[in-house]
């Protein structure tokens, strides 16, 4: 008996034993001890960058301080260089030819003119309304220039009140107002019912038409070049619409063939017939089939102008009659002419359009190279239909996450329409994680929004409401060139090289997002020169979110830093040993010729 005691103790000892042992060894198999991550806690820590663990995205425009010695701090440019654009300043451009607008086009410094320190905001300079009421005011601080106030008095434009802007919707072709205008082409165009959601306005002006679009949820791509009209494209920025410095000149516009809705031209002053019609053939290649061209000024209504560009009636009379030959060359059907608006439409296919199917005396254009725009001059030729037959798009919203045609017919390479769906649940979940940092993402804090490298437009995707739009930039270096997608989604976005200044104003994005693109350009530029052209485009007290491996996160801290910044490294959302972080970043208020600036009361009544 006592024996078997014994035997029944020394089994449950051993049981015990047992037991606790593989409590321990579970305990270390699970920890950051078990299975060679005790190194990678080692490594992880010995990699950790020594950034502020606090970061406020408030508005306080509080005295920035640089407490680092050892960094390199960047100074002030001049305050002369308050609304610098490198690619597009004004004398170096008057260097270059005139003809086909050469001189409007980008023309970037050399790497010896190239400016390292930080553009200054003009003094009291003040944070931009929150949209929509940003559509109709602007603090006359932010750009004090009241040379449209003057030029445009008769047109309704813009007016300066007390002080500030104030915006009503007018413009050269419709004074008494945008909404009326809109509601006109309306009328013979399906605006209103998610059918056109991309735009591209050629010579926008300030933008009204499309600050008027975006109040009915229309993406409208706008641009203008930098020409004697002071800033018009830093107006419309300003004013919380979406636009770029740009111009129809030699060079293929920055945007994916069969990209937009709808095209517009309201007085913009390109001469359509020039060329052999190779403007209208380049509006051609980037408007969807079945897309619209609306033309409103003259030489439309022709009857009812005289000394238009110094045009005779019999001049303009000629001027609309070529625009309706070359319309029918590219078999684009008028559907409609009121007063001095007509309008066109791009047929579905090339079985809706006879005469180039059985040929045309002008060449058809490589279809190899029909995205490939970058720098490369326009041809005159007309774009091919894709060999797929094109898929009917979704009205939009539906449109943002149905399958886009181009990945479901495989026209892009590599891209199948699960790893689209993985794409947006990766987003989805990535931008939640932003938001535990930054809760202003989502509200109408930041309105205009750039994605750097856009991929598949996921970022611009997860955070699509009428709060916010997104320029998705294609990088001309990526791998795959997804910005026709993008578009098929229901969103605008542009090709450009981070190597140089984008074309736009100083100050014109109120968030900045970076998803690998100091990785992609590591070997191509410097990431102090990527860096400094953010800060320049990026408004005082605006905010950077960077995603990149640890070792490049180091680096682009230390020159945020020296930016003034105020920075926090974030772990990856699946935990502290992925080498991929995040950097969340604010850039701190100051203005030219002072480093703290009292804030000044706007009155908008």
């Amino acid at each position: 008996m006592a024996q078997s005691r014994a035997r029944s103790t020394l089994y449950i000892l051993v049981v015990l034993g047992l037991c606790i042992f593989c409590y321990i060894l579970g305990s270390w198999h699970r920890s950051a001890i078990g299975r060679g991550d005790y190194i990678a806690s080692i490594i992880t820590k010995e990699t950790e960058c020594n950034f502020p663990l606090t970061l406020n995205f408030e508005t306080h425009h509080a005295k920035p301080i640089f407490s680092n010695q050892s960094l390199r701090l960047f100074e002030p440019c001049d305050e002369k260089y308050t609304d610098y654009t490198p690619c597009q300043d004004q004398r170096r451009a008057m260097s270059f030819p005139r003809k086909n607008m050469v001189y409007r086009e980008r023309h970037c410094p050399t790497e010896k003119e190239k400016m390292y320190c930080l553009v200054p905001a003009p003094k009291g300079y003040e944070q931009p309304f929150h949209w929509p009421k940003s559509r109709d005011y602007v603090p006359f601080v932010n750009m004090p220039y009241k040379n449209l106030t003057v030029e445009k008095a008769g047109q309704n434009w813009i007016h300066f009140e007390g002080n500030v802007f104030r915006f009503p919707g007018g413009g050269t072709q419709f004074p008494q107002g945008a909404d009326r205008y809109i509601d006109r082409i309306a009328s013979v165009v399906p605006i209103d019912n998610g059918t056109v959601r991309t735009v591209l306005d050629t010579g926008c002006g300030v933008a009204s038409f499309g600050a008027y679009l975006l109040s009915r949820n229309v993406l409208t791509m706008s641009f203008a070049p930098r020409d004697s009209h002071t800033a018009q494209v830093q107006f419309a920025l300003e004013r919380g619409v979406p636009a770029v410095i740009g111009v129809l000149g030699s060079m293929k516009l920055p945007y994916p063939s069969r990209s937009f809705d709808m095209a517009h031209c309201s007085r913009c002053l390109v001469h359509w017939t020039s060329s052999d019609g190779m403007y209208m053939m380049e509006i051609d290649r980037v408007l969807r089939p079945g897309g619209y061209w609306v033309l409103s000024g003259p030489p439309i209504n022709w009857k009812h102008h005289d000394n238009w560009w110094k045009q005779t009636k019999v001049d303009l009379e000629a001027e609309q009659r070529r625009i309706e030959e070359l319309a029918e060359l590219l078999c684009w059907e008028k559907i409609s002419e009121m007063a001095e608006t007509a309008i066109w439409r791009k047929p579905i296919n090339l079985q809706s359009c006879p005469s180039r199917k059985y040929g045309s005396h002008i060449k058809t254009c490589d279809s190899t190279k029909m995205d490939d725009v970058w720098y490369k001059e326009m041809e005159v030729c007309i774009a091919p239909y894709p060999k797929v037959e094109p898929i009917q798009l979704e009205l939009f919203p539906k449109r943002l996450y149905a399958v886009p045609p181009r990945i479901s017919t495989g026209t892009v390479p590599k891209l199948s329409p699960d790893l689209y769906s993985q794409d947006n649940k990766l987003w989805r979940r990535h931008l939640e994680s932003y938001k535990r940092v930054n809760k202003f993402l989502g509200t109408d804090r930041y309105h205009n929004v750039m994605d750097m490298n856009a991929g598949l437009g996921g970022f611009g995707a997860a955070l699509e409401s009428d709060k916010v739009w997104v320029m998705n930039v294609m990088p001309t270096v990526a791998d795959l060139d997804t910005l026709g997608v993008i578009y098929e989604r229901g969103m605008i976005g542009i090709y450009h090289d981070w190597c140089e200044a984008f074309s736009t104003y100083p100050r014109t994005y109120d968030l900045i997002h970076a998803n690998g693109i100091f990785s992609l350009y590591e070997n191509r530029c410097e990431a102090e020169d990527i860096l400094l052209e953010m800060d320049r485009i990026l408004r005082p007290e605006g905010a950077v979110i960077i995603r990149e491996n640890i070792d490049i996160l180091s680096k682009v801290g230390n020159i945020a830093t020296g930016m003034r910044w105020d920075i926090k490294l974030v772990d990856h959302e699946d935990g502290p040993h992925l080498s991929e972080k995040v950097m969340f970043g604010v850039k701190k208020y100051w203005v030219g010729g002072s480093r703290n600036t009292k804030k000044k009361k706007i009155k908008t009544d």
